[in-house]
């Protein structure tokens, strides 16, 4: 997991054993502010409750059919924990965007955008090109492939983000797609001919 998200430390918790909760309220401080973040019926609620010592926010066993949790907490409500922190527990998300976010794209890869530097292609996409120094370092096993994937995702949202509210992204991109299909009209035409 810590391979997936450098520098970002990672606990590993159990709400039924209470297995990681010393290390998790050891970044609790009083004054501070926290959410819990995640997918509908991951544990959010599950684990404020541990955290509080008793039931207080509803939770919902998980499904049999399926091992996966069901959308319980309809609503943001904040909890003082016992050392002073708050804990906000949230519904389940549906879907997070990430706006103007290329910056923290860039620190939280920075490996990665200095691998990109040393590329031999300015333009290279780091999958098949020759002289690409990210694929090298996957393949030496000190870069994790879920790892770029992650970045490429990112990049994703962000030029897609960029289209939607950028009119000149987006015609740009729009041109791009014109030519691209005139030259496939073009190769369809050609092999009519021949």
């Amino acid at each position: 997991m810590e391979k997936a998200a450098m520098g970002v430390p990672v606990c590993i918790l159990s709400a039924k054993t209470g297995r990681g909760f010393g290390e998790l309220e050891a970044y609790f401080f009083a004054g501070q502010t926290l959410v819990l973040l995640g997918s509908s019926g991951v544990g959010k609620s599950t684990i404020l409750n541990r955290l509080l010592g008793c039931a207080i926010q509803d939770v919902q066993e998980v499904r049999q059919s399926d091992s996966r949790g069901r959308h319980t907490t309809t609503a943001r409500q904040i909890f003082i924990l016992a050392g002073g922190a708050l804990l906000m527990d949230t519904p389940g998300l549906r879907e997070l965007q990430l706006w103007d976010a290329d910056d923290g794209i860039s620190r939280a890869f920075a490996d990665i955008d200095a691998l990109a530097g040393e590329c031999r292609f300015t333009d290279c996409s780091h999958k098949t090109e020759p002289g690409c120094a990210v694929q090298a370092t996957i393949d030496a096993g000190a870069l994790d492939l879920a790892r770029l994937e992650n970045w490429r995702k990112l990049q994703r949202e962000q030029e897609f983000l960029r289209r939607k509210i950028d009119p000149e992204s987006r015609h740009e991109q729009k041109q791009r797609i014109k030519q691209i299909m005139r030259g496939v009209r073009q190769m369809y035409r050609n092999r009519e001919k021949g």
